[in-house]
């Protein structure tokens, strides 16, 4: 694709990178076929072609309104285009860029900028979210029912085993996963225990940063990338193996440390040590003897709901599929697992009727096979499923600890 970007941005660091993610689309539109809302809507310019045709027309001086703002907003940015492309296109990151842009020319409204500035304070922050969830738990009797079904189900903390293990890995309790799900990190612990690895985590450390970052507060993000990688230091010093997600949307993020410090003398080559250390947790139990855990499955029939962030940022599709088949568990067949489940982060709050028809599609695709209960590997793709799912849902590694 030929461009012409306007001189104010040719020569500045965003501009020059769009710019090269621009020119290599060849316009093939593969990428259509695989967007959720391009499906769900299907207009062009709510598809990955179409967003790109609006980002690259707004770097080259035309008019940007607030119809262009609303169809980048529309994108979940689960990069299942991605995936699709043959060229490659690094369209997340376009969008992230093309977004920044048009929030500076058009701004927002008032309440659009509320509801973005209480997720960027109270979602990072798991004291915050903790307290938010009591309080809708209290007035859970007098809340309308649209309200009441977005109430997360909490799970209670648990204990880790004790630190015995010459092997050690660092965890990410994460924000909105350590306020309603501590119990999947406790499993981790668990299940890594009995293969002879001590999990350990950095108190200081936190949300990993996405949500800001994804809100256009980037600055905000990358200050709360600082602090993890702050935190994680001494560990990683001490010999850490490595740093184990188990959420994939901050291990996508994490994973980008490198790429999104390496501008920051101070941090970027400690971000590039982070991001090469950082593991989702099926990464490191792939490479594991499982066979001490045994056949613990049973043949109980499983969905697994593969998160976007696990199977088109991070390319993992079919490894924990594959784990779970290892230890005994049967995967019911999911039609389209490659779409989005409506979640993305904050969309299911900015985008709520477009998230729940995906929602209604995605949990239609996990139900079909008659499962016994739904596996995820995602902490906002848990909480979103969970709202109305017919059937238990879990994170994968609190099914596998279970069975053992």
């Amino acid at each position: 694709m030929q461009t012409s970007i306007i001189e104010q941005l040719r020569n500045t660091a965003a501009g020059k990178e769009a710019d090269a993610i621009l020119r290599s689309c060849v316009h093939c539109g593969f990428c259509t076929a695989t967007c959720p809302t391009y499906q769900l809507l299907g207009d062009e310019l709510d598809g990955p072609r179409g967003r790109i045709y609006l980002i690259k027309q707004m770097l080259e001086g035309n008019e940007v309104t607030e119809k262009t703002q609303l169809h980048l907003d529309r994108c979940l940015t689960c990069r299942s285009c991605e995936t699709t492309c043959p060229s490659g296109v690094k369209y997340g990151r376009l969008v992230e860029i093309g977004r920044e842009v048009v929030e500076e020319r058009v701004g927002r409204s008032w309440p659009q900028r509320v509801i973005r500035k209480l997720l960027r304070m109270i979602t990072p922050y798991p004291a915050r979210l903790k307290t938010l969830v009591r309080l809708g738990g209290l007035f859970k009797p007098l809340l309308p029912v649209a309200l009441k079904a977005k109430l997360p189900n909490t799970a209670a903390h648990q204990p880790w085993p004790a630190p015995r293990h010459a092997r050690r890995m660092l965890v990410l309790q994460g924000c909105a996963q350590e306020a309603v799900k501590p119990s999947t990190n406790a499993a981790t612990a668990r299940v890594l225990d009995r293969l002879g690895i001590s999990l350990i985590a950095a108190p200081e450390a936190g949300c990993c940063g996405a949500v800001s970052y994804h809100l256009n507060a980037h600055e905000e993000g990358l200050n709360f990338m600082r602090r993890n990688i702050d935190a994680w230091w001494p560990a990683i010093e001490a010999g850490a193996e490595a740093i184990v997600m188990t959420a994939s949307g901050c291990g996508a993020m994490v994973k980008d440390y490198g790429e999104l410090l390496r501008h920051d003398p101070a941090y970027a080559a400690k971000a590039a040590r982070v991001a090469s250390l950082t593991k989702d947790l099926s990464e490191i139990l792939a490479k594991e003897d499982l066979s001490v855990l045994g056949k613990r499955g049973n043949g109980r029939r499983i969905a697994f709901q593969t998160p976007c962030t696990l199977q088109h940022a991070q390319k993992l599709n079919g490894v924990v599929e594959g784990l779970l088949r290892q230890v005994g568990f049967e995967l019911t067949p999911v039609p389209d697992g490659h779409l989005c489940c409506g979640s993305a982060g904050t969309y299911s709050v900015l985008q709520s009727e477009l998230s729940q028809r995906l929602l209604q599609n995605k949990l239609a695709a996990l139900e079909s096979g008659k499962p016994e209960l739904i596996a995820t590997a995602n902490i906002g793709c848990h909480m979103h499923l969970e709202t109305q799912a017919k059937r238990p849902v879990k994170h994968w590694i609190e099914v596998l600890d279970a069975a053992l």
